[in-house]
């Protein structure tokens, strides 16, 4: 390739640590920020955020493990958060008794360092069930983490036990005495992504870099794992290998380490439970079966027996087909069932299917809750019906429930009202984008808004990797925006999930102009409307969604009056080659290909920015910690706007990773940057 881009004169800030780079961060933070921050309306702003974050009212959500039924909480005494674990019974009451398993904020003193919770593992079979954890803590909130074997029963970490080195990775436990484990075991063994090459078999008293090799994948891959299904009956272990986003292969491994390739396409999703295989279909897959050759659309799940299909049967039944306007938002296994989470025009609705003779019966869920968005989790899909039910959305606080397929919930907790929801209202409209397509956006207002388009307005999206935005209820955002008379507008643009597979592959690489197409014909649209005008239109996203409203500044400055840009991605010339980067090409594009690059640089804010032009004001979020997406993107781009005198503003958290923050403190810190900074300058 031909490297024609001239000398990138803000490239000493892609160092992360670097002391100059800190320094700059340090003088930045010290600015406008700052000056945000110290004012009387921040502070309150802020410190409502963290008493919502920090209320003893939120919903704890447990998981089954065992007899117990566990959860991770934070609040205003426990910053860093605890483990600690109930009975449902305890659970059903007002106020359940906790026991606590692991205290973060108490092992940090004691260890001086400064974890952050990233989850557990619990082995589930034989002799030490339920009493041996893998716990998961990363520093500062980075996707890289420790695992450490730790014991439900003394509650204490296992002294000699499994101990796995800081490092993008994971385990899975065989049984008591044996992981798979992939992770950083030295030159070579990690991919250019930054993610695990190779899959181990680690035995207990061994040391990590000298466990079998069970799968090691290629310089060019993204990421391998291997997983042991413990389902009592249906014991398997299985090699995962990430090739790209949307091209992934699945292995059986046999008893004497022997592969099997489990023969779905590469973009679609396979997954076995029991005695089924089910296949989530990306794209149309053809394939011969008794009655000859059939063709299954992309959005389409597929069941069939595993063993059966083993064998060479592709006889599938056809559980989900997509049609215009309704896609597969989920799906979750009981042991007996099958519930589809549906989205009609992004709103939940809910289907049972139940095998049945061979054959997969379906009915409806009974008790369904009738809200925007539904979220379903199995209890304990090994030897329970019952699944978890939250349901939500703007203004509904909220619930979780537990429900028995077949029988109506019980409603266990309720979220408060954080806000007050009097006099607002949600609807939903659609913006026509360049092209003709119909793109659905959530509109939350007050119920007598004046269309003068005098209304503070807040446009929210992300546009890719197939992730769908639903209604939710936000205390943070209704607290700070909408109970203040702002008006939120959520919009579900191509590049997401909300239509399936089809609405996310519309706008990948040279179509991504797609997306952002769709995000400022809402924008128009709104103004059309009169719910606002340009200069009363703010515009935020983080990580993709960062990209996202980096080009709407860049891109569309005439729409809108501030824009957030969080956690982001925007020097598109190099991301490839910052930090987990390169895994995200099938997204975007590779930008060391000339051809591709031609395509890329129509979406690369860095490179889109004219120091001539006029923008409006932006602030800038990110995290030195954050080891996804390279805090450098937000670093360069704030920089060159700087240089070129335009209105920025630049805040840096240390810790949190790529979530921002690692405490409700942090957490509530960003938020009330954010919500302070648009108020101000869109006049709410």
């Amino acid at each position: 390739m031909t490297d024609l881009a001239p000398k990138d004169p803000y490239s000493w800030l892609e160092n992360v640590d670097g002391e100059e780079s800190l320094n700059w961060v340090r003088a930045r933070n010290a600015e406008q920020a700052a000056t945000l921050a110290g004012t009387q309306e921040f502070t309150a702003t802020r410190d409502r955020i963290r008493t919502i974050l920090d209320s003893d009212e939120k919903i704890p959500g447990i998981s089954k493990v065992g007899e117990y039924y566990y959860n991770f909480w934070r609040d205003a005494g426990h910053e860093r958060g605890i483990w600690r674990r109930t009975t449902l019974e305890s659970y059903r009451t007002d106020a359940p008794e906790w026991e606590i398993v692991l205290d973060i904020d108490a092992l940090n003193e004691a260890e001086g360092e400064n974890w952050v919770w990233h989850g557990a593992s619990v082995l589930r079979t034989g002799p030490d069930a339920y009493r041996l954890a893998i716990v998961d803590l990363s520093r500062g909130g980075a996707d890289a983490d420790v695992s450490r074997e730790f014991d439900l029963q003394r509650k204490t970490f296992v002294d000699g036990g499994f101990y796995r080195p800081e490092s993008k990775g994971g385990t899975s436990w065989i049984d008591s005495d044996t992981l798979f484990v992939f992770t950083d075991t030295g030159e070579g063994s990690m991919t250019p992504s930054g993610y695990p090459r190779i899959a181990r078999r680690w035995r207990r008293g061994t040391a990590v870099e000298q466990a079998e090799v069970v799968y090691e994948g290629t310089d060019e891959d993204m990421y391998i794992g291997a997983v042991h299904d413990s389902t009592p009956g249906f014991e398997r272990d299985f090699v995962s290998r990430a090739i790209a986003f949307y091209n992934d292969e699945l292995y059986l491994l046999g008893e004497n380490d022997d592969l099997t390739l489990i023969e779905v396409p590469n973009s679609a999703n396979a997954g076995v439970h029991r005695e089924w295989i089910t296949v989530e279909l990306r794209e149309d897959w053809t394939v011969e079966d008794t009655d000859g050759r059939r063709t299954y659309p992309g959005g389409s799940l597929l069941a069939l027996g595993f063993d059966t299909f083993l064998a060479g049967s592709r006889d599938f039944h056809v559980l989900y087909e997509p049609t215009p306007g309704i896609s597969l938002a989920d799906y979750t296994w009981t042991r007996h069932h099958l519930v589809l989470n549906i989205l009609d025009d992004v709103k939940s609705r809910l289907v049972v299917l139940t095998p049945d003779g061979g054959r997969f019966r379906s009915s409806e869920f009974v008790g369904a809750p009738q809200v925007g968005t539904v979220q379903v989790a199995p209890v304990d899909l090994r030897t329970s019906d019952a699944v978890w039910l939250y349901a939500t959305d703007f203004l509904t606080p909220t619930t979780l429930s537990i429900a028995e397929i077949g029988s109506e919930p019980e409603p266990l907790k309720a979220m408060p009202q954080f806000f007050d929801p009097s006099g607002l209202m949600m609807e939903q409209h659609f913006a026509t984008s360049d092209d003709g397509t119909r793109v659905p956006y959530f509109l939350v207002r007050p119920e007598g808004l004046t269309l003068d388009g005098s209304n503070p307005t807040l446009l929210y999206g992300y546009g890719g990797f197939e992730i769908s935005l639903t209604p939710t209820y936000s205390g943070a955002l209704g607290s700070a925006w909408l109970e203040r008379g702002g008006v939120y507008v959520l919009a579900n643009i191509r590049g997401g999930g909300e239509y399936g597979p089809t609405w996310h592959q519309a706008a990948l690489k040279e179509n991504r102009h797609r997306a952002y197409e769709d995000m400022a014909a809402v924008a128009k649209d709104l103004v059309a409307r009169g719910v606002t005008s340009a200069e009363h239109l703010g515009v935020q996203g983080g990580s993709n969604g960062g990209l996202l409203t980096g080009n709407m500044l860049t891109q569309y400055p005439d729409l809108f009056g501030a824009v957030v840009i969080q956690v982001p991605l925007l020097d598109m010339k190099r991301y490839s080659h910052l930090l987990a980067g390169a895994s995200w090409m099938a997204e975007y594009g590779d930008p060391d290909e000339d051809d591709q690059w031609e395509f890329i640089r129509t979406f690369s804010p860095y490179h889109l920015f004219d120091a001539d032009a006029d923008y409006p004001p932006v602030l800038f979020t990110t995290s030195t910690r954050d080891d996804r997406v390279h805090p450098g993107h937000a670093r360069k781009m704030a920089a060159q706007m700087i240089a070129a005198g335009k209105d920025v503003t630049y805040y840096e958290n240390i810790e949190g990773g790529h979530g921002g923050a690692a405490t409700n403190a942090q957490a509530a810190h960003m938020s009330a940057l954010a919500y302070r900074f648009l108020a101000e300058r869109l006049g709410l």
